[in-house]
């Protein structure tokens, strides 16, 4: 993704391309009207997290006053503009939601749908408000994921600077020997980039506790799979502070103010 430094330098070296994104005149009451980034109004509105919202903006996928935008940095009005994400209007910030989902099997965290596959959001109709999952599971992994429309919380969540570890439980075909911890504590190339978990340790014959912070893409599956180890099943138990505990697969609960912060700790 283009990042939003890189982007300004684009513009001021092309005044032609800084003319043809300019926001249109919008008219200001006074001091008393707030103004955000547009990125950010979005996430604070249930969009995405700030990142997600960014890369829609990138991608023209939003609007202001009827024309396209493509700066995160433009400033934006609930009281005065009018936003549109995919040409469907964003009315502004919604009351505030969090939940704790056991992710079944088979279920895709996305929030538009590709033929008849699954998607989280199956879980919670009907709807009442925009939602989306922070972060991703595979579709073959379950466990503890957590579903919002707080964008700026979801930002924290998934951003690095937060430094939050995630543990999963794998269980294997095989049984796991003290090779295969090995194999799995050395690490693996994912994405051209060499990770390594933070922790592995055997839990019973055929079960194994891995321990990450990267939170590259089938991190953990890739890094069991490339010791020589069949996997059949993958749960997430625990993120940052936050454990799964024993929630009932393919249910949620709100999130209580307490964990809002203890995730964190």
């Amino acid at each position: 993704m283009i990042s939003c430094q890189t982007f300004q330098k684009v513009l001021e070296n092309n005044p032609s391309k800084r003319l043809q994104c300019q926001l249109p005149p919008v008219t200001v009451e006074g001091d008393r009207m707030e103004k955000k980034r547009l990125s950010k109004a979005l996430a604070a509105a249930g969009v995405a997290s700030r990142r997600a919202c960014e890369e829609m903006i990138f991608r023209g996928k939003v609007s202001v006053n009827g024309k396209v935008v493509i700066v995160p940095q433009t400033l934006v009005s609930w009281e005065t503009d009018q936003i549109r994400v995919d040409d469907l209007p964003i009315k502004g910030e919604d009351k505030k939601y969090y939940y704790i989902l056991n992710k079944p099997h088979g279920y895709i965290c996305s929030n538009t749908r590709v033929g008849t596959k699954k998607i989280i959001l199956d879980l919670f109709e009907p709807l009442e408000t925009r939602l989306f999952t922070v972060g991703r599971l595979d579709r073959d992994t379950t466990g503890l994921l957590l579903v919002t429309n707080d964008g700026h919380f979801a930002n924290r969540v998934i951003h690095p600077s937060s430094n939050l570890t995630k543990e999963y439980i794998v269980k294997t075909e095989q049984e796991i020997s003290s090779e295969h911890l090995k194999a799995i504590a050395k690490g693996t190339y994912i994405e051209d980039t060499w990770i390594k978990p933070v922790r592995v340790s055997k839990v019973r014959k055929g079960t194994v506790k891995v321990v990450v912070k990267e939170g590259k893409k089938r991190e953990v599956r890739l890094l069991v799979q490339n010791a020589g180890l069949d996997i059949l099943e993958l749960s997430r138990v625990r993120i940052g502070g936050l454990q799964l505990g024993n929630l009932p697969i393919g249910t949620f609960r709100e999130m209580t103010e307490t964990e809002k912060l203890v995730i964190f700790s």
